[in-house]
């Protein structure tokens, strides 16, 4: 099952999302959603009849919503958010979901067709709390924030971003558009949500 938008919001509610989560948890909604758009018009090889899945908008929305579903019973380090969000997902009858938020820090296969998946995993790495920001700021965060001074935290952080950019080239290699005009695109942009 999809979950629809406020079928997602009770979710947010029940595991207790702190609001800036929930902030974050929407604007990642609203880039990867724009991103589908974009790729959906521009009739990519994602596209539907080109021989891979077409990009479900619904499957976005639920997955970019509920991608943070664990963080706040994880922060305290005792959890994988990845791995408890997609346990909750599983919970709830939301496997497509719970795929989606299984890999939405580090893709188990990047070189696979883009899918809601990639798109998610994506629009999660543009937004650093709630401001849509480059990749090169996000993984700087990210460092800071997460690598602890270890190196090897730090080399691991830095090869998830590579595989991002490769996720990112492989994005825009089919849109008229460039990784730099996605911010503005949102917010010219309407949401269900």
């Amino acid at each position: 099952m999809i979950p629809t938008v406020a079928e997602c919001t009770s979710l947010m509610e029940e595991y207790g999302m702190l609001d800036n989560i929930r902030d974050h948890s929407l604007q990642v909604a609203r880039v990867a959603v724009m991103l589908t758009r974009e790729l959906v018009k521009a009739s990519s090889p994602i596209a539907p009849g080109a021989g891979a899945p077409a990009l479900d908008e619904d499957l976005v929305v639920a997955g970019a919503l509920l991608h943070d579903i664990a963080k706040t019973p994880c922060l305290n380090g005792t959890c994988s958010h990845a791995e408890l969000g997609g346990e909750i997902c599983l919970r709830h009858d939301c496997g497509e979901v719970a795929v989606i938020v299984l890999e939405h820090v580090i893709l188990a296969d990047y070189n696979r067709p883009i899918s809601a998946t990639e798109v998610v995993y994506y629009a999660d790495k543009r937004v650093r709390h709630a401001e849509i920001v480059s990749l090169a700021e996000r993984q700087t965060y990210i460092e800071d924030r997460y690598g602890l001074g270890k190196q090897e935290i730090i080399d691991a952080i830095r090869l998830n971003f590579g595989q991002c950019y490769d996720v990112e080239r492989r994005i825009f290699s089919d849109l008229p558009i460039a990784p730099e005009a996605v911010a503005q695109l949102v917010e010219s942009s309407s949401f269900p949500f």
